[in-house]
C-alpha cells in the first residue's frame, strides 16, 4: 500500500525553478534547438504524409524566400510591415495594456490614407503625400486612445475592448470600400492615382524598381527610435515603472493616467504609419484584409523578442522567411495551403515552447530535500 508519504515523495522529485541571469547568447540558443527539433518533427511528418524528401522541402522554402532578387524584396518589405505593427504594440505590452486592436488601428490609419488619396488627389503630390501622412498618423492614434482613456478614467478591459474596436474598424472599411469602389458589385477599389502617383509613398521607378525601399528604411528608422525611446528615455523608464506596478508608480510621483493615454497615442500612431505604409507605399489601395493578420502576429514577434525592438528585427524575419516559404512548397508540391500552414504552425509553437525553458529551468530535487519536506 503507498503511504501518503511515498506519494508525496515522488511528486517532489522533480521542480521548476525562475531563471534570473540566463544569458542573451544561451536564449538564442535554446530557440535555434527548439528551431532544430521542430524540423526534425515535421520532416517526419513530410515523409509520413506525402513521402516527400524533406531535405528538398526545407530547399524550396528557403528559394521561396529568397529564391531571387524580387523574392528577397518582398521578404524585407513584409519584415518591414510586421515590424512596424510589432513596434507600435510594443509599448502597451511593456506597460501591460493589452492593445489587441492593432489590427484595427492599422486599418483605420490605411482607411485615412485611402480617404486623402482619393479627395484630394487634384492637389500638388508633395501636399497629398504630406497630408496622408498627417492624417494616418491622426487616424490610428484616435484609434487607439479611445480604450486608453477608458482604461485610464474607469479601468475598463482593455483586451475585449481593443479586440472589438478591431472588428468595428474592419465593418467600417468595408462600408467605405463599397463607398469609394468603381464597380459596386465587387467592392474593390482600384488602384489609386496610377497616373499622378498623388500620395504615393515611393521612390520613382528609376530608382527604386520595386517600390519598396523608402517603406524599409522608414521603418528601420523606427526601429532604431523605439529602442532609444524605451530604454534611454524618461517615458520610457515610466512606462517601465507603471508596467511593474502601478502602485509603485503612483507612490514614485507618476501620472498613471497621464502614462496610459499618452503611450497609446503613441502605440495607435505607429499602426497608423504602418496603415500608411500599406496603403500609400505598397498597395495604393485597401480592402477589410489590408492589414493581413499582421496585428496579431506582431503580438508574437514583440514577446518572443522581450519587447527589444531589436530582437524584434529576428523574430520578424524568422515568421516572415517561414510563411514566404510555405507559400512555395504548397506550389511546387502540389499540396494545399493547409499543409504548409501546419509546417509553419509546429515551427512557431515550437519556437514559443522554448520560452519556458528560457524563463524555467527543471532541476531534480535531491533526497534530502525530499526528505527533509
Amino acid at each position: 500500500m503507498t503511504t501518503t508519504k511515498d506519494a508525496s515523495s515522488r511528486e517532489k522529485l522533480f521542480h521548476i525553478v525562475k531563471r534570473t541571469d540566463l544569458p542573451v547568447w544561451k536564449s538564442w540558443l535554446i530557440r535555434l534547438a527548439a528551431i532544430v527539433v521542430s524540423l526534425i518533427i515535421c520532416a517526419i511528418i513530410i515523409i509520413a504524409v506525402t513521402g516527400d524528401n524533406p531535405i528538398q522541402v526545407y530547399a524550396t522554402m528557403v528559394k521561396g524566400a529568397v529564391g531571387s532578387t524580387r523574392r528577397i524584396w518582398v521578404l524585407l518589405q513584409e519584415i518591414a510591415m510586421l515590424l512596424c505593427v510589432a513596434l507600435a504594440v510594443t509599448p502597451a505590452f511593456k506597460m501591460r495594456f493589452w492593445n489587441i486592436g492593432a489590427e484595427g488601428q492599422v486599418l483605420i490609419g490605411g482607411l485615412g490614407a485611402t480617404a486623402i488619396m482619393l479627395k484630394c488627389g487634384n492637389l500638388p503630390a508633395p501636399v497629398v503625400l504630406i497630408l496622408v501622412i498627417v492624417t494616418s498618423i491622426v487616424c490610428g492614434a484616435i484609434w487607439g486612445v479611445i480604450p486608453a482613456i477608458f482604461k485610464a478614467f474607469w479601468n475598463t478591459n482593455e483586451t475585449l475592448f481593443t479586440l472589438m474596436m478591431n472588428y468595428i474598424a474592419i465593418q467600417i472599411v468595408s462600408y467605405f470600400t463599397y463607398i469609394w469602389s468603381s464597380n459596386k458589385g465587387n467592392n474593390v477599389i482600384n488602384t489609386i492615382n496610377v497616373d499622378t502617383r498623388a500620395g504615393w509613398f515611393n521612390l520613382p521607378q528609376s530608382v527604386d524598381k520595386y517600390g519598396y525601399l523608402l517603406n524599409i528604411l522608414l521603418v528601420a528608422v523606427l526601429t532604431v527610435l523605439m529602442y532609444f525611446y524605451l530604454n534611454r528615455s524618461k517615458q520610457g523608464y515610466e512606462i517601465a515603472v507603471v508596467g511593474e506596478s502601478i502602485n509603485t508608480a503612483k507612490y514614485a510621483g507618476i501620472n498613471v493616467k497621464k502614462v496610459i493615454i499618452r503611450t497609446m497615442l503613441i502605440s495607435g500612431a505607429l499602426c497608423g504609419v504602418a496603415g500608411m505604409l500599406l496603403v500609400s507605399g505598397t498597395d495604393h489601395t485597401i480592402t477589410p484584409s489590408t492589414a493581413g493578420g499582421r496585428g496579431f502576429t506582431a503580438i508574437m514577434v514583440s514577446w518572443l523578442a522581450k519587447f527589444n525592438p531589436l530582437f524584434m528585427v529576428l523574430t520578424s524575419l524568422l515568421l516572415i522567411f517561414m510563411q514566404r516559404g510555405a507559400i512555395e512548397i504548397s506550389t511546387v508540391f502540389g499540396l494545399n495551403t493547409s499543409f504548409s500552414d501546419i509546417i509553419t504552425g509546429i515551427i512557431i509553437f515550437f519556437i514559443i515552447g522554448s520560452e519556458f525553458f528560457i524563463n524555467y529551468s527543471i532541476k531534480r530535487t535531491h533526497a534530502k530535500e525530499v526528505e527533509a519536506k
